[in-house]
């Protein structure tokens, strides 16, 4: 995509990214270093616990889907950072092998009254797995750049 500043937001407008499918490896490596409850790292407790089997850290979810989405080059050139998220839900579980990606649109735009050169852009994340399941949502107001003098306009696809 590139350099999308402020301006090129508009409400409706959605952005997806590709997939990436977790490994039981990646699944047990990062749950041993940030989540280590039974369902994320043991697989016979997790097998007779409340999901059935081993699943991924719903944090592990979160931060995957945020790679995927900044792989695709949405806000990196306006990022400058956010406030926070809100509403964050784990709806389902994310399993060894399970392949998410992210369908991201954008809720609301605002230029900041006190600040010219940036404002906000309120967006909503879904994120999905393989079978078109959502497994997470999360809404984030993200801090973005306004255009810089000289930039050029990029075209909104269509």
């Amino acid at each position: 995509m590139g350099d999308l500043w402020l301006e090129d937001f508009e409400v409706g407008r959605v952005f997806t990214t590709r997939g990436c499918t977790l490994s039981e490896a990646q699944i047990l490596d990062f749950a041993w270093q940030h989540d280590p409850q039974p369902f994320h790292i043991d697989r016979e407790a997790a097998a007779t616990g409340p999901y059935g089997g081993l699943i991924a850290s719903g944090f592990q979810t979160l931060l995957v889907a945020f790679r995927l989405f900044y792989q695709e080059k949405v806000i990196n050139a306006a990022s400058m950072g956010s406030p926070g998220m809100d509403e964050l839900r784990w709806l389902a579980p994310v399993r060894p092998d399970d392949t998410i990606r992210v369908r991201a649109e954008v809720l609301e735009v605002r230029p900041s009254r006190s600040r010219p050169d940036r404002g906000t852009a309120v967006i909503a994340y879904a994120v999905l797995n393989q079978r078109d399941e959502t497994v997470m949502t999360f809404k984030v107001t993200h801090i973005l750049r306004r255009r810089p003098e000289g930039t050029a306009e990029r075209p909104v696809p269509t």
